[in-house]
């Protein structure tokens, strides 16, 4: 059992929410699909250790805090678990697409010229590896559709990302009053606790991922919970998967993710190893 992570001090990795500003173009030599999908965050492992056990609860210090509606992209959970569900590498038409999930959420913030209309912030976590390749295009790409980029530098393989999200979401509790908080993570183990006690203190929290790897958000009683895939226009197409909450009358198939001989020649070396 790996031993707990150290709680840190609260930082603010994507620095204040300023008001929105006019569609920024993606940068030159970038193309639509390139701006618009995810693309492979790469090196990802998921054996992260445990975060802090006291979530940072928001300080009733009599200022007046804007509400806030932010968003939290976990992007190397939401990459591994794509590959899972579809059993494949994703492709370019399987990457959800950032443009329109920005429209999406911030259209859930409600008319910006009410009085109490919320300011909105969408955030982006990503390790990076020693070799990024293409990811230096995919973040200017982000950050021309309005999303800041926390990029944290993946040199070993329990380098993650989970304690800088919870971090951020401090920081906007004390320096915001959180109306709306949506998660685009499957990682319930580190998630689960600090966004139901969210809830408790009158959040909205709204976990968006998978629904065959996001178990903890349908079972929780306090969080709702969106499949990325009914998100509108999140993908140009339907992916090649078989959710069992939205199965056919007559039933479905659901096709093996790997060969059965490559899984017992596997299997096989490792119980004769």
């Amino acid at each position: 059992m790996s031993a707990r992570r150290p709680g840190r001090r609260a930082t603010s990795p994507a620095g204040p929410p300023r008001p929105s500003a006019a569609h920024v173009p993606p940068p030159p030599g970038t193309t639509a699909a390139d701006a618009g999908q995810t693309v492979p965050v790469l090196d990802i492992s998921e054996d992260a250790p445990g975060l802090a056990e006291e979530p940072a609860r928001a300080v009733d210090d009599g200022r007046e805090r804007p509400p806030l509606d932010l968003l939290i992209w976990d992007a190397p959970n939401i990459d591994m678990t794509l590959s899972t569900v579809i059993g494949a590498r994703p492709t370019a038409a399987s990457r959800p697409r950032f443009d329109a999930i920005a429209a999406w959420f911030v259209d859930g913030a409600g008319d910006p010229a009410r009085p109490d209309a919320s300011d909105v912030e969408a955030c982006v976590f990503a390790n990076i590896p020693p070799q990024p390749g293409s990811l230096q295009r995919w973040v200017e790409a982000l950050r021309g559709f309005g999303y800041s980029v926390f990029a944290r530098p993946k040199s070993q393989p329990d380098d993650d990302i989970d304690q800088d999200m919870l971090d951020h979401i401090a920081v906007r509790q004390h320096s915001h009053r959180l109306r709306r908080l949506v998660v685009f993570s499957g990682d319930g183990r580190n998630f689960a606790d600090p966004l139901e006690d969210l809830v408790r203190q009158g959040v909205q929290v709204v976990v968006v991922a998978f629904s065959e790897v996001a178990g903890y958000a349908i079972g929780s009683d306090l969080l709702e919970f969106i499949d990325i895939e009914d998100v509108p226009g999140a993908f140009t197409e339907p992916l090649d998967r078989v959710r069992l909450d939205a199965l056919p009358p007559d039933g479905a198939w659901l096709r093996p993710t790997r060969s059965l001989r490559d899984f017992v020649a596997g299997f096989t070396a490792r119980r004769t190893g």
